[in-house]
């Protein structure tokens, strides 16, 4: 009777534990909850258990039905908290009532507030606000079916720590934002590196291109997946495996990152210079290795400082006397590594840098610090290095990033939130389909009307960061995708409702496809979520919006859109260019009439045509409103 007692008891145990609920990663700790609208509690349990769950005084009792999945609607509720909600043995705690915004595209959304800390430390490091959440969707992917939840992830705070994790982008715009509303905020944030807007679209939104839904048929295959996997791991080890045995400077009697290596046979370059990177014709890949000396004054001697070495073209591993201090596997992450104490040495010292060039161009890129420093010092470490190859090595070929392939990314990144209401979207996406700039247009159309209809939203808020100025043009007026693309996305903003254009023309870098200035890139999508979420008429959110054009003798007299068209008074208006019917665009004179810009050539006795700001990276540009919104480089034609 004892053991039959105990076998009872625990069979008991064990079918509990297993009928627990299970609930989707969004539905945690420290959630925010969509204000004014109905609110959908979701998740997992055994088929035809019951659920309870009780929220704000509230309790409703549901049957996980024969799949295990069970639903619950709450009533909307003002914004608030925090709440705690119960269900069944679960307690879900510090719960907001807010407004949730979802925040996605590439890596300008995805990149996180440290990457910027160069700008803001000081801003950053003083500022808390718990009524701002933010949670990072982990990268996944699946060409089968959407997914019913996303990879282990938490809500988070808004506090000094954890802000360095937020998605810059998002943590500026929320700041604005409540600075403005006062309302709790989240902000879920799937930004996915790289990724173009194909990955993001459902299969039902690329019944249009054929060629892509091929494409992810090509993928569906989880045999095929794994086995290109591993390949590319094996190729990866065996290129890194054999320029690891044949790298001189790793492989000789002495390691050429040691404190006392002879480096006086090497050649002396400068740390710009592209020639050492290059045979004459081709460039060199493989391991490069760059030493330098640099003499530290006595009262710097055994201090901690900080190393700044810009940016490196590809990866690279760095010896500060002898001592590895830092390495990175990728080019575009700032080279920031610690010193630490007692390293620095009183009088001559050494740095060596290991550069690894895996498929272009070897090298640093300039405009960017290359220092070491003190907390009221610095050494530069600009100017004549010492280098000498290691090896020479074929081309690596890139792994294949499954994560940019269609469908992949809606299935396991969006699809899974759609339960969960949300007030609009911040998008900032646009760089990996820039070479495919003319199907742009309708990819976007079926991306913006897919999660219109996920979110059953026919209006859903849909705000675009027009892609930042980057790289360098020629002198002459050229064609330019970059422009292409950014005209596609005032397109988008002229012509969808509900719709919202960022322009970022005035605050990118050419050197980086990552600049610093965030902060003014969500102060701009605040203005824009004002103005179409929030319904603020009288907030300016966007520059001047060309309207129309007229022609007198061989000027251009080109209109605004009003409300946008309190121009800015400037002497000489720049960044314009006019064309005759041949097209061919030369450099034009600008001056401003009022609210109108007037347009000439000295060269075009007929201009049909006018562009502003047209190129990758157009310099000068200056026409604004008075709000200090800058205008929307543009093409027109009359």
């Amino acid at each position: 009777m004892k053991y039959s007692l105990i076998l009872v008891l625990l069979l008991s145990y064990i079918f509990l534990c297993e009928a627990k609920v299970k609930l989707p990663v969004l539905v945690s700790d420290g959630m925010v909850l969509q204000r004014d609208r109905d609110i959908t509690i979701w998740g997992y349990a055994d088929a035809g258990e019951t659920v309870n769950v009780r929220f704000l005084g509230k309790s409703y009792t549901v049957v996980a039905d024969n799949e295990g999945n069970w639903m619950v609607l709450f009533p909307s509720v003002k914004a608030g908290g925090p709440y705690m909600m119960t269900i069944n043995e679960l307690e879900i705690k510090d719960i907001l009532i807010g407004d949730v915004w979802l925040c996605s595209g590439q890596s300008n959304m995805e990149l996180p507030i440290n990457r910027v800390m160069d700008m803001f430390r000081e801003e950053v490091e003083s500022y808390a606000n718990p009524m701002i959440r933010h949670i990072k969707v982990p990268l996944a992917y699946n060409f089968h079916h959407p997914q019913e939840d996303i990879n282990p992830a938490s809500w988070s705070n808004l506090t000094p720590e954890n802000a360095l994790s937020f998605s810059a982008v998002a943590y500026f715009f929320a700041k604005d934002l409540f600075k403005r509303r006062e309302i709790p905020l989240g902000l879920i944030n799937t930004g996915v590196g790289g990724s173009p807007v194909e990955a993001w679209i459902s299969e039902e939104g690329l019944k249009h291109f054929p060629v892509y839904l091929n494409e992810r048929d090509i993928y569906r295959s989880n045999e095929h997946v794994s086995k290109v996997k591993a390949l590319d791991r094996e190729r990866r080890n065996e290129w890194n495996g054999v320029l690891s045995q044949q790298d001189a400077g790793l492989n000789g009697k002495q390691k050429w990152f040691s404190s006392d290596y002879d480096d006086s046979a090497w050649d002396e370059v400068d740390l710009f210079d592209k020639t050492w990177g290059s045979d004459g014709l081709n460039p060199v890949n493989g391991s490069h290795w760059l030493r330098k000396q640099f003499n530290v004054p006595d009262y710097l001697t055994g201090k901690s400082a900080v190393l700044r070495l810009g940016c490196v073209v590809d990866a690279d591993s760095v010896f500060i006397n002898g001592t590895f201090v830092g390495t990175t596997s990728y080019q575009y992450p700032p080279r920031i590594y610690t010193i630490p104490e007692n390293i620095l040495k009183e009088g001559m010292n050494n740095i060596t840098i290991r550069l690894i060039s895996y498929s272009g161009y070897p090298g640093f890129v300039e405009d960017k610090p290359y220092k070491i420093v003190f907390d009221e010092e610095e050494l530069s470490l600009e100017g004549k290095w010492r280098y000498s190859l290691g090896t020479r090595m074929p081309v690596l070929p890139g792994e294949t990033f499954f994560q940019y392939k269609p469908t992949g990314l809606h299935n396991a990144m969006t699809a899974p939130l759609r339960h969960l209401n949300i007030k609009g979207v911040l998008w900032y996406q646009g760089e990996s389909n820039v070479g495919r700039y003319n199907e742009y247009y309708m990819l976007m159309e079926s991306l913006i009307g897919d999660w219109r209809s996920l979110w059953e939203q026919p209006e859903l808020p849909f705000l675009i960061v027009q892609l930042a100025n980057f790289m360098q043009d020629p002198p002459r007026p050229a064609e330019s995708h970059w422009a292409e693309l950014r005209n596609v996305q005032l397109e988008l903003s002229k012509r969808i409702p509900c719709t919202g254009l960022t322009v970022t023309i005035d605050i990118g870098e050419w050197n980086d496809i990552h600049p610093l200035n965030k902060k003014d890139v969500g102060k701009r999508l605040s203005l824009q979520a004002q103005r179409i979420a929030y319904g603020d008429q009288n907030v300016i959110a966007d520059g001047p919006i060309y309207r129309s054009m007229t022609v007198e003798d061989n000027k251009l007299i080109l209109s605004f859109e009003e409300g946008t068209n309190d121009l800015m008074p400037m002497e000489e208006v720049k960044g314009f260019a006019v064309a005759g019917a041949d097209g061919k665009y030369e450099w034009a004179n600008a001056v401003m009439d009022g609210d109108k810009v007037v347009v000439w050539s000295e060269h075009i006795t007929r201009p049909v045509k006018v562009r502003y700001a047209w190129g990758n990276n157009p310099e000068n540009t200056n026409l604004k409103n008075k709000s200090g919104l800058p205008a929307s480089p543009f093409e027109a034609t009359l």
